[in-house]
């Protein structure tokens, strides 16, 4: 898909890049990106004082902007700082309003965002919101919707629907590194193996995703809503 106008909404700094990151390096190249994280990430972490909260958050957003540039962003993702983890005390009609903002600020025409099953309470109302500010009316700008995948989170879904990908965007060598290295700049969320977020097992998924589209790498999306010209 080139020249389009791409509006990833996210609702914590690293999900840009764990669910779509290797797409976004891909895409960054013929189309305009933009980022909105809705979430402050890192305050809902037990034992913090408020200097350490505060500090923490300057360091995310730092680390968010040097991903943006390992995937080719400019400039680096809008934050509307809601609580993290805590999304459902937030009434939901206030997150649709901040979704629905950016989208007439920016009228993209392809939309990214979270699968609706993930274990994240905020993954979940921040796609119920996305869902409320895509309706299809007639001046909407948007063409397509697609859910993505946050390992750690919607391969942790035991219960809910399970994220089951049938759109496919096949990724070269250098979009998986793009991936790679811009959640390595996220030195809080990083893990090592054999945790979903590491960089193993990142390639793997690429690689399974890949297989499932007949190439050598891969990241797929549910699709969620496609108008057809």
């Amino acid at each position: 898909m080139n020249n389009a106008r791409v509006l990833v909404i996210a609702a914590h700094p690293d999900d840009e890049v764990l669910g779509c990151g290797g797409t976004l390096a891909r895409l960054a190249r013929t189309s305009e990106v933009r980022v909105l994280i809705l979430g402050e990430g890192i305050t809902s972490r037990p034992g913090l004082t408020e200097e350490e909260q505060a500090f923490g958050l300057k360091a995310l957003r730092n680390d968010n902007a040097a991903a943006a540039k390992c995937l080719g962003i400019a400039p680096a993702a809008r934050f509307e700082g809601l609580p993290d983890n805590r999304f459902d005390t937030v009434a939901l009609l206030d997150i649709v309003h901040r979704v629905e903002a950016a989208m007439n600020y920016l009228g993209p025409t392809l939309v990214l965002t979270h699968h609706a099953g993930d274990v994240n309470i905020d993954h979940r109302r921040t796609r119920e919101a996305v869902e409320a500010a895509v309706r299809p009316v007639a001046t909407s700008p948007v063409e397509t919707v697609l859910g993505f995948e946050v390992p750690s989170s919607s391969d942790w879904n035991f219960t809910r629907p399970r994220f089951a990908p049938n759109v496919f965007y096949a990724l070269l060598d250098h979009h998986v590194l793009a991936k790679v290295n811009a959640m390595a700049c996220y030195r809080s969320e990083a893990r090592p193996a054999p945790h979903p977020r590491s960089e193993q097992n990142l390639r793997a998924l690429a690689r399974v995703r890949g297989g499932q589209c007949g190439r050598e790498w891969a990241e797929g999306f549910e699709l969620v809503y496609q108008r057809v010209l």
